[in-house]
């Protein structure tokens, strides 16, 4: 997931350890063939709420422990946590006497998941906003065929999914094990759609130049209405009519493209405002923020941030939609090597309201920058030794910080 994910290709997060610690969360990086940045690292000790280094405003105060690498934590608009576990379990977290506790385990498909690398396993899950009518729900994993899956599932009481229930929506070939993407969300202002993140399909330096075709799905922010439109018929999914390849040179679900492996991405709960953590490849690491993504060229493998890719050179044409912020690989000695994304802090009152909150896998740094930021040097970080696999927020949208080695974080301040 995290671990270098820039070297070899985000350096892997499929070499589980990345160098340092870095998650795997690289899942962008692996580069296994060729390439061997990043992975989802075994990662570095742990450490407590009290061992950090502190930044204007931000802080952590840890809530629970004793998850399996968890990857993602999300909310179903009630009290109760869901946390995504890497090697194929949904676990909820809840409140007893004002104490957070793991309680029971939502879903489990470890048997149809591979996790032998650290980029791969269960990534990514999504309630849509009719889910407490609904009872559906959406996932993201890696096959034992080593393919990526989109699948809806449906729920069976209030803490239990029928793990039969699937429904295959999407499967996409994978040409390597690394770059996975895996992210899941439902944009407020577009409560019917799903978005759905994909790597470009893995090694170093995109090689099959998948990230820049329109028509592959690999390297891309797809955008598909999930809910069966053809009840036992071969649809399993539609388009939304205003997608921007819709009609065109193109795959219909691409919304945006360009990406390397954006590993956790978000929107703006108030303005609606798209958010990308894009994981780099040898040198730089990318936040990408736009009000609308649709048929935006994020600049992958032509771009690096800001730089030109293999080159290094700083872009001063032609660069397609450049990032908000970057940060270099190594800085102050301290080895940065995959971008974890994160949210726009908006809960009522917050120290940190209107603030984004995002880190780097392998140092364990936290940075937050207001949503107006456009280039210049990031404001001095929240150092941590955490292995950050993944932001979240409950339904306060207060927002947490998950630790791969089983904790979650509560970000004070936000």
């Amino acid at each position: 997931m995290l671990r270098r994910l820039r070297v070899s290709a985000h350096r892997t997060l499929a070499s589980a350890v990345i160098a340092a610690s870095c998650l795997a969360l690289s899942f962008s990086l692996v580069a296994q063939a060729a390439a061997p940045r990043g992975a989802l690292a075994p990662a570095p000790a742990a450490t407590s709420s009290s061992e950090v280094t502190p930044a204007a405003g931000l802080g952590l105060s840890k809530i629970v422990g004793g998850l399996t690498q968890p990857v993602f934590l999300t909310n179903a608009g009630d009290s109760r946590l869901f946390v995504v576990e890497r090697p194929g379990r949904i676990r909820i977290l809840r409140q007893v006497n004002g104490t957070w506790r793991i309680g029971q385990t939502f879903l489990d498909i470890r048997s149809k998941v591979k996790d032998a690398d650290d980029e791969q396993g269960l990534l990514g899950l999504a309630f849509p906003p009719d889910y407490a009518a609904s009872g559906l729900f959406y996932v993201y994993y890696v096959n034992n065929s080593g393919d990526e899956v989109l699948s809806e599932y449906k729920r069976l009481k209030k803490n239990f999914a029928d793990p039969a229930s699937e429904r295959k929506l999407l499967t996409i070939a994978d040409p390597y094990v690394n770059h996975n993407g895996g992210w899941l969300s439902f944009k407020p202002s577009d409560p019917g759609n799903l978005y759905i993140s994909t790597g470009d399909g893995g090694s170093g330096g995109d090689p099959g130049n998948r990230a820049q075709n329109v028509n592959v799905l690999l390297g891309k922010i797809l955008r598909i209405d999930p809910k069966d439109p053809d009840g036992s018929g071969p649809k399993h999914y539609s388009i939304p009519s205003d997608n921007p390849f819709v009609g065109t040179n193109g795959r219909d679900e691409v919304y945006a493209y360009g990406l390397r492996n954006p590993w956790r991405d978000s929107f703006d709960a108030v303005t609606g405002d798209l958010w990308i953590g894009d994981v780099g490849q040898d040198r730089y690491e990318e936040v990408d923020h736009v009000a609308s993504g649709s048929g935006k060229n994020f600049g992958w493998h032509l771009l690096e941030g800001f730089h030109l890719y293999p080159s290094g050179g700083l872009c001063s044409s032609n660069c397609m939609t450049l990032p908000i912020a970057e940060y270099p690989h190594v800085v102050s000695g301290e080895d940065n090597c995959a971008v974890t994304g994160g949210y726009v802090s908006r809960r009522s009152g917050a120290a940190l309201y209107g603030q984004y909150i995002f880190g780097d896998y392998c140092s364990g740094r936290i940075w937050h920058i207001s949503t107006s930021f456009n280039g210049g040097s990031l404001p001095t970080p929240l150092d941590t030794s955490l292995a950050i696999s993944s932001f979240g927020v409950d339904r306060n949208l207060t927002v947490y910080a998950v630790d791969l080695r089983g904790s979650i974080y509560r970000i004070t301040g936000s």
